[in-house]
């Protein structure tokens, strides 16, 4: 019988350390992490606050650079890319949720969309815009700003605004964060429909554990340092 090949990791983090801060403030946050995510695969990064799970997700995105180690994302070693480099790199192949949303509150749910796409140069920026607000639930909100919206509206305009290019990743800081059980509950129907129907890798920051479970595996840290015990969820 053929041997299945095992696909080349999508996301690969080997020997990652990270410190934050200065002289007698400084601390050591990753410690030797290394964590390797599969193309369509869900993982669930957990841990106390202050564990480095955060700061691991945004090592994995290219928003903190690591002290050393390795990071190589879709084929492409992060390290020695410029930030303008960086960002390219970002607006083709990684989208980013937050739990603070960080929508722009001077543009419409529609312009916050479109921002990366028109930024990517893409003529149909506007007419994808509104297909992604559409497919959140928001196709009649596409004119109000921010500030008109609910927590769960705006973190609805977030998700689209980071589909809307189309990334290979999906990762997300806390999503349902700020938002209520129920609101909470909606936005991740949303995020794993999501990464199902396009085939996404997606990693997910959270203190939940009924969140974590919906994960296809979890990756705990504990001050800085990946626990060996990766556990398997069904």
């Amino acid at each position: 019988m053929d041997d299945i090949a095992t696909p080349s990791p999508i996301l690969s983090l080997s020997h990652i350390d990270l410190y934050l801060g200065t002289g007698p403030a400084r601390v050591h946050v990753l410690k030797d992490v290394s964590v390797a995510v599969r193309p369509g695969e869900a993982v669930g990064l957990v841990g106390a606050s202050g564990s480095g799970k955060s700061t691991l997700l945004m090592v994995m995105a290219g928003l903190e650079r690591a002290d050393a180690g390795t990071v190589e994302v879709a084929g492409t070693r992060l390290t020695g890319l410029d930030e303008d480099a960086l960002a390219r790199f970002r607006g083709r192949h990684v989208g980013i949720v937050f739990q603070s949303f960080h929508l722009i509150p001077t543009m419409t749910a529609l312009e916050n969309v479109a921002v990366p796409l028109e930024l990517a140069g893409r003529a149909d920026a506007f007419a994808r815009a509104a297909r992604e607000l559409e497919a959140v639930g928001l196709g009649a909100r596409g004119s109000h700003y921010p500030a008109q919206l609910s927590g769960g509206e705006q973190q609805r305009v977030a998700l689209a605004r980071a589909l809307a290019p189309e990334p290979q990743i999906l990762l997300a800081d806390e999503p349902t964060g700020n938002l209520d059980e129920a609101t909470g509950r909606q936005i991740m129907d949303l995020i794993f429909a999501a990464q199902r129907a396009r085939g996404m890798t997606l990693v997910i920051v959270t203190h939940d554990a009924d969140l974590a479970a919906r994960c296809g595996r979890v990756v705990r840290l504990r001050s800085g340092v990946v626990v060996p015990e990766t556990a398997e969820v069904t």
